[in-house]
């Protein structure tokens, strides 16, 4: 074991290591399939302490991970035996410039403190639709919410950055202070740095919204498509999105859509009064206070279960498909091995899409997103089985009209573990197949990114997500 002394003098933080009596909450994750034995956890109190952490995991040659949120189910925020920089229990706090609209969020925050404390002043920026998600991992990867339809993405409405990158510097990033910098963090992952603090612009937003969930039996299916098409066809990009969710949870297949309406209830029942005509057999959509919106989901992604995440892009709903994967899903659910769902989202694209490709590391979608999330008790060891089942009911909606070509690839943030081998040991992603796998995902962009790469991290100790191969 790596003699810490040297680091425990020079951060005002605390040093865990194994045998601490705090070390197994330090290394626990929201999936337990993402959980790591650290050789160590610094919790973090400012930049100087992240630099100096850093320094020490270069000086021992120890693989370094940054946790946030700790939301990556693919074990991204964690390291086997390394050195993990935990900016969660220390840097978590938000202040709000009512005057300039901008919010300065701790890079350990979640979306739940940032939606609370913005609301007070009437203020919200596009954040994730499940609030313990981490800010730091949403933003950097992109960032959709039920926003994004008046808004754009979470990275559209980031200002700044104070991050601290390969060397212990301690950068501020913005549209006028290293630019390319700026470019790379907003899309581009935890590849340049880690990032103490970010400054997002907030906007103006009413203190309650229409939302929640409907649900409807699979008989109400081919209709339920109909009209979910039609809908979507004349979305009010401003005002509205919704998320459609497929299952069978206890082995009862349904269709359950969680509706977002940015006004008053009586104008989002009239709004989505097509879908309230096809029967629902549960309706739990209501005015709710706005801080409340990025809880509806939270129920059922709660902390201690193991997942796995799969996204894809979707173009419109397919009846045929989305039949089939009820009929697997209830197959599963009754066997008992996994719960599984799969979440069409419905976020206008439109304020998104207008950003250039090139403006952003971020590559920019067509379609929209779907998320085949696989859930399960115990047992980390089966997520190659999880990972299996996922591929499969993708497989299934790949095959009708309404999806786009598997080579596209979806958003980042749901890409789990980029696919890596089975044999491949998650504790360093550096290998040829995860370099294929960030080309695939940055596209156009990745050549721009290799070269900031090699700028700001030559030797690629940030090589947790979608890892970077310096040009």
């Amino acid at each position: 074991m790596v003699d810490v002394t040297s680091l425990v003098s020079s951060v005002k933080g605390e040093v865990i290591t194994p045998g601490h009596p705090d070390y197994e909450s330090a290394i626990a994750r929201w999936a337990r399939n993402a959980e790591r034995k650290a050789g160590l956890v610094v919790c973090v109190k400012n930049a100087e302490d992240v630099a100096q952490a850093i320094a020490f995991a270069k000086a021992n040659d120890l693989p370094i991970a940054i946790r946030g949120g700790g939301h990556n189910a693919a074990g991204a925020s964690s390291s086997d035996g390394g050195l993990v920089i935990d900016l969660h229990q220390h840097l978590r706090q938000v202040r709000v410039d009512v005057e300039k609209r901008l919010g300065y969020v701790g890079g350990g925050a979640v979306w739940k403190d940032v939606d609370v404390e913005a609301i007070k002043y009437g203020l919200a920026t596009v954040g994730g639709t499940v609030n313990h998600t981490g800010v730091g991992g949403l933003t950097l990867g992109g960032g959709y919410g039920w926003l994004s339809g008046r808004h754009g993405l979470t990275i559209d409405n980031l200002v700044q950055v104070t991050i601290v990158t390969a060397d212990g510097s301690v950068l501020t990033a913005n549209e006028t202070e290293n630019t390319d910098l700026f470019w790379a963090v907003r899309g581009g992952g935890g590849n340049f740095g880690v990032v103490t603090e970010f400054v997002y612009r907030l906007h103006p937003q009413r203190k309650t919204v229409f939302a929640g969930f409907i649900v409807f039996t699979p008989d109400k299916l081919e209709k339920l498509v109909e009209v979910t098409k039609k809908w979507w066809d004349n979305v009010k990009a401003d005002d509205e999105a919704m998320i459609q969710v497929v299952g069978a949870p206890h082995g009862h297949p349904v269709v359950a859509a969680c509706l977002f309406y940015n006004g008053s209830e009586e104008e989002g029942r009239a709004n989505f009064k097509e879908f309230y005509d096809l029967g629902p057999v549960k309706d739990d959509a209501k005015e709710i206070p706005y801080e409340e919106l990025n809880s509806l989901h939270g129920h059922s992604v709660d902390h201690g279960k193991c997942f796995y995440l799969k996204g894809v892009c979707f173009k419109y709903p397919d009846v045929n498909s989305i039949s089939e994967v009820l009929e697997k899903s209830e197959e599963l659910s009754k066997r008992g091995d996994f719960t599984t769902g799969m979440m069409f989202e419905y976020f206008p694209l439109g304020k998104a899409n207008g950003v250039p490709i090139s403006a952003t590391a971020f590559r920019r979608e067509l379609g929209s997103n779907l998320l085949t999330l696989i859930t399960w008790d115990g047992f980390p060891e089966k997520t190659e089985e999880a990972r299996n089942v996922a591929s499969g009911l993708i497989d299934i909606i790949m095959k009708g009209p309404g999806a786009l070509t598997k080579s596209q690839q979806g958003y980042t943030n749901y890409g789990h573990d980029t696919d890596f081998p089975p044999e491949y040991s998650l504790a360093a992603p550096t290998v040829d197949h995860a370099a294929q796998k960030s080309e695939a995902a940055f596209a156009s962009n990745y050549p721009r990114l290799q070269a900031i790469k090699k700028k700001y991290d030559p030797a690629n100790i940030f090589n947790r997500w979608f890892p970077i191969t310096p040009a």
